[in-house]
């Protein structure tokens, strides 16, 4: 994805509701749509390359086969995106996420269907070629900020994974060979040979 989107300034009289944004972003599956939730700007990127697509893959591989193992939570990959309130962009979108079950069987069957009105507990951001890191860690700051608790930031042309806590911790670790969703995510290893 590129970390410039092209940015359509919609005319004042033409504001999309909810189910609106929903309906175009679902008859546009080809590209990233969010709105600003400030100026109501539409910002339109591309989907990822393939290698960034491919580590994104096998990023959510692993955290899906964990989820239907351990039962607890619900996983999303790249296409899904929350709507959160106080977010600067609607809907975000999280290159994967997590969120405990109790937390996603609260919804109703609409709110499921479309994008879902809350935070993820986990989430990850997987940098690409285009992406700049300052970028990514304003993203992964805000995600904080919305309620998640843990987040990692993987940033592969450097290997190195900084890490995000609801405390406000923040840690980076040089070329890990593996990363733990402990205590949150109990079990869930992430094998980063895969990634990098």
């Amino acid at each position: 994805m590129l970390s410039n989107p092209l940015v359509i300034t919609l005319p004042p009289s033409i504001k999309l509701d909810d189910d609106q944004l929903f309906e175009l972003c679902d008859i546009n599956d080809h590209l990233v749509i969010q709105r600003d939730t400030k100026t109501g700007d539409l910002l339109i990127m591309t989907p990822a390359g393939g290698d960034t697509s491919n580590r994104n893959l096998s990023l959510s591989a692993q955290l899906y086969n964990w989820t239907e193992k351990d039962g607890t939570g619900m996983a999303f990959d790249s296409s899904g995106g929350f709507r959160i309130k106080g977010a600067s962009r609607d809907p975000m979108n999280p290159d994967a996420a997590w969120l405990t079950l109790d937390r996603w069987n609260s919804l109703t069957p609409e709110e499921k269907i479309k994008f879902p009105p809350l935070c993820p507990d986990f989430v990850v951001e997987l940098r690409s070629p285009s992406d700049s890191v300052v970028s990514l860690q304003r993203k992964m700051q805000e995600w904080i900020f919305l309620g998640v608790k843990l987040g990692w930031l993987i940033d592969r042309k450097n290997r190195q994974v900084y890490i995000y806590r609801s405390d406000k911790t923040e840690e980076c670790l040089d070329n890990p060979t593996s990363l733990t969703g402990e205590p949150l995510l109990v079990g869930f290893v992430l094998d980063m040979n895969k990634i990098w």
